[in-house]
């Protein structure tokens, strides 16, 4: 099971912070001035400049991906599809995040107090990496198996997605951005082409994959198309001439637009795009690969890492947990080799109890009720927002993992865990308890609904990193030992061993994207070392699709780690873990190197 499928918001923020620079002014000058420097009240006229900037730069984001915006719980722009696709809109993109960078080196950053200076920095830190985005062609690769438009749209056509479908209003605004649905396609396929032509296309394997989802967006009518499926849907309440209006409107534009605009699109696929799809696997295998990824890992991680190091970081990471195991197996009743503990629990049938989605949903509302009474005892900064628990709708069961949503900033939305149990029967026990910490509380929930709750900048808000966000919830999930959810041995081999799977990741995202490993010698290896079987190809190809996205949670969760124990080391009786907690998710999400300011701040204060 992979931790929190980002939604294209997250993926969104997770490309504008592309690059890490150890020489970044801002960053560098963060990291080593003393607290004293820091005056304790910004200059109203500096303060007025950046927090101007600060909303223009999320607007501007807003504009260029509405889907964002509705995710982030922004109804402006719900009429909206966006076109950050298309070549001309994309130079406009650059050009005014250049026009930011620009105004915001003119802030005099010595103006601003500590709060303001953290924006300043890590606005600075965004609009460095988004331009840094620039020379790699990341719009000819509009589609995977893991995100796209049109999958994203079909998600939202039952009004349980992210996109609101209550009202006269809401239904007008659906229609209009499914309207919009044609264009996009056509440009899509545009690029693609303009991708096969120059050598930048996605692995064949990825689109085998893909190619069943669009597919189930054809339909034989308008009627049983799922864009049609709101008028299925609509409420008791609407007006007699609303309903026929809207049923006409709905009918006439998937009928006559959106559902040819998805048989071109299907088609191209089908028969134009996957006969010239790569044969090879990894991004260091296009033009400029190995700059485009590292570009990314700087991004996913926050930090200068090469490809090397992380790999290195994943092996011996590999052996520490496989020695855990050793210790592990007789608990379990399994007395052979460490590295095969995964692959006999996986081989045994008491660790598959469910017979039906009702069963696997009870454990985890029995989860989310225990939680509740342990989490007060190591947190003192809650969110208000409530956690609700899901099903993954059937159209997306199939390539999604278990993964949480956020709740809308406006509240309107809780946050939610979604369960994707596709066959109950084979849904392990063992991995429960860590998978809900780390999508759950304290994981996402606590980090990501508290940061839209705090007085922060809607750019910081509703934006973020891999490392610190990915980071968080993996160490989130270590406090189940902390709280006694890992007594029971098959527990905590689910967490040992879904932490197990963080490591992995290391090894097998950098070598088939810069050591030339095939898709298959990633999924034996991944087979080998976890014991999985069709969830070593899902995995293998998620990493495929997103390079590097995997790669934030090992590297932030060891961060954290080390800072945790710096501080308990620094502090002994004075340490407070709630405190430190605080400390951590007080300032909402911040590349690693702030954190890490931060915290030994704290620890300063503390002494």
């Amino acid at each position: 099971m992979s931790p929190f499928r980002p939604t294209r918001a997250v993926l969104a923020a997770a490309v504008a912070l592309a690059l890490s620079a150890p020489f970044f002014p801002s960053l560098s000058y963060a990291a080593t001035q003393p607290a004293a420097a820091v005056p304790a009240a910004s200059d109203a006229t500096a303060r007025r400049a950046l927090l101007q900037l600060a909303d223009q730069y999320y607007d501007a984001n807003a504009r260029f991906e509405p889907i964002n915006a509705t995710e982030n719980g922004d109804s402006r722009f719900d009429d909206q599809l966006g076109m950050s696709i298309a070549p001309a809109q994309r130079a406009r993109q650059f050009k005014l995040y250049r026009q930011f960078s620009q105004r915001l080196q003119k802030i005099p950053r010595e103006r601003l107090n500590h709060t303001d200076r953290i924006s300043y920095d890590i606005l600075a830190y965004e609009l460095h990496g988004l331009l840094a985005m620039e020379p790699f062609p990341e719009h000819l690769l509009p589609i995977t198996q893991m995100d796209s438009v049109p999958v994203t749209l079909a998600n939202y056509a039952g009004g349980e997605g992210s996109q609101p479908l209550g009202t006269v209003k809401e239904y007008a605004a659906y229609l209009q951005r499914i309207s919009q649905l044609p264009a996009w396609i056509d440009q899509a396929i545009a690029n693609m082409r303009v991708g096969m032509r120059s050598g930048v296309t996605q692995p064949k394997a990825l689109m085998v994959s893909a190619l069943p989802q669009f597919q189930q967006l054809l339909s034989d009518s308008a009627e049983s198309n799922i864009f049609y499926t709101p008028i299925k849907k609509l409420p008791a309440g609407f007006s007699a001439a609303d309903q026929q209006r809207l049923t006409a409107a709905y009918r006439k534009a998937v009928g006559e637009r959106i559902l040819p605009a998805l048989k071109r699109l299907a088609s191209f696929i089908e028969t134009e795009y996957l006969p010239a799809c790569r044969s090879s696997t990894g991004l260091g295998a296009l033009p400029n690969g190995a700059a485009w990824y590292q570009a990314r890992i700087a991004n996913a991680t926050t930090t200068t890492l090469t490809p090397a190091e992380i790999h290195a970081i994943g092996l011996k990471e590999v052996a520490r947990i496989q020695a855990q195991f050793a210790i592990l197996g007789p608990q379990l009743g399994y007395d052979g080799p460490a590295a095969g503990l995964p692959v006999w629990v996986a081989a045994q049938s008491k660790f598959y109890p469910f017979k039906t989605e009702d069963e696997v949903q009870a454990v985890y509302r029995k989860l989310n009720a225990v939680l509740d009474t342990k989490l007060p005892q190591m947190f003192t900064l809650l969110p208000k927002a409530p956690l609700d628990l899901r099903l993954e709708p059937e159209l997306s069961r199939a390539t999604a993992s278990d993964h949480y949503t956020p709740p809308a900033g406006d509240g309107s939305r809780p946050g939610v865990f979604w369960s994707v149990v596709n066959d109950p029967a084979k849904y392990g026990s063992t991995g429960m308890t860590t998978l809900f910490l780390h999508e759950g509380k304290p994981g996402h929930h606590f980090h990501i609904a508290l940061n839209q709750e705090l007085n922060l900048p809607k750019f910081r808000k509703f934006g973020g990193n891999n490392a610190f966000t990915e980071g968080w919830a993996l160490y989130a999930e270590t406090l189940g030992k902390e709280m006694g959810l890992f007594d029971d041995p098959a527990q905590y081999f689910g967490h040992l061993n879904d932490e197990l799977l963080r490591a992995t990741r290391l090894v097998v995202d950098t070598g088939m994207h810069a050591q030339g490993w095939s898709r298959e010698q990633s999924i034996a290896y991944m087979h080998d070392t976890l014991g999985y079987d069709v969830t070593a190809k899902t995995e293998t190809e998620r990493y495929m699709a997103w390079p590097a996205q995997a790669l934030g949670y090992k590297i932030g969760s060891l961060k954290i780690v080390e800072l945790r124990e710096r501080a308990a080391k620094a502090l002994g009786s004075k340490f407070s873990l709630p405190a430190f907690h605080a400390i951590v998710l007080g300032d909402g999400t911040l590349p690693l190197a702030l954190l890490e300011e931060k915290v030994d701040r704290w620890i300063v204060s503390q002494q």
